[in-house]
């Protein structure tokens, strides 16, 4: 990486890396992109190093890390094949920036532009209306030190909306046709708008939410178990990303 790229405080296994190298946690936005680069390694033998934070230490509020996100959140992508390297932060921007760069198929996309635009759609649809209820849920739920009903019961409750809507599309409610997948035709295909996804609805028992509260999704639960059999999603959620 080029030197005007790191501070002091960088680790060495950032400011060392060459190609594609991620820094980020094993959490639901940690994974998204994790099991996208498994992904591409099991398509095109895809390459990448990992550098592992905690960010319940802050580590990601510190100078070195800001100084490549602004924003002080996990993952980043840092693509050190370009002159200079290129720094990617935002999942669904990363998602993209693989998309274009690492999949040169689509075998995760799609060349359709119709198609390209309806995964588009469902990508942006959870990263700005899926992904803050349900952190908010996990926060007010889990983390916060004040217990206050009101907020833990209105974000369960638009969590719950959003896995409505995501059923609505599964379950082919208005279409007649139900889908294996959010975008493509037919059924869908397996894309970055389910990988953007998925890492976070999987996680519902751990956001408080209760068999009784995932009856009315029993597509989105088959949508679940089918993504998770997927052995780049096993090991894009798996150890070597644990600390």
């Amino acid at each position: 990486m080029s030197p005007s790229f790191y501070l002091d405080g960088t680790p060495d296994t950032v400011k060392s890396a060459k190609g594609m190298h991620l820094i980020t946690q094993n959490t639901p936005n940690g994974q998204k992109v994790q099991i996208m680069l498994e992904e591409l390694a099991d398509v095109y033998g895809t390459e990448w190093t990992t550098t592992l934070i905690n960010i319940m230490t802050n580590e990601q509020k510190k100078d070195w890390f800001l100084k490549l996100d602004p924003n002080g959140r996990i993952p980043v992508l840092v693509d050190n094949t370009q002159s200079p390297p290129f720094c990617v932060m935002e999942t669904s921007a990363e998602l993209l920036y693989l998309l274009k760069f690492a999949d040169k198929d689509d075998k995760f996309g799609f060349k359709d532009e119709l198609e390209r635009n309806e995964a588009l759609q469902w990508l942006f649809f959870w990263h700005g209306s899926g992904a803050p209820y349900q952190g908010q849920l996990n926060h007010f739920g889990k983390f916060a030190k004040e217990k206050i009903p009101y907020a833990i019961e209105r974000f369960k409750n638009e969590t719950l909306r959003v896995y409505g809507v995501l059923e609505i599309r599964l379950s082919g409610k208005y279409t007649g046709e139900p889908r294996d997948y959010l975008a493509g035709n037919g059924k869908g295909k397996y894309s970055v708008a389910d990988i953007g996804t998925w890492p976070w609805v999987k996680g519902w028992s751990f956001s408080g939410l209760q068999e009784e509260d995932m009856k009315p999704f029993p597509h989105l639960m088959k949508w679940i178990d089918r993504i998770a059999e997927r052995p780049a999603v096993k090991r894009g959620t798996g150890d070597k990303y644990s600390q």
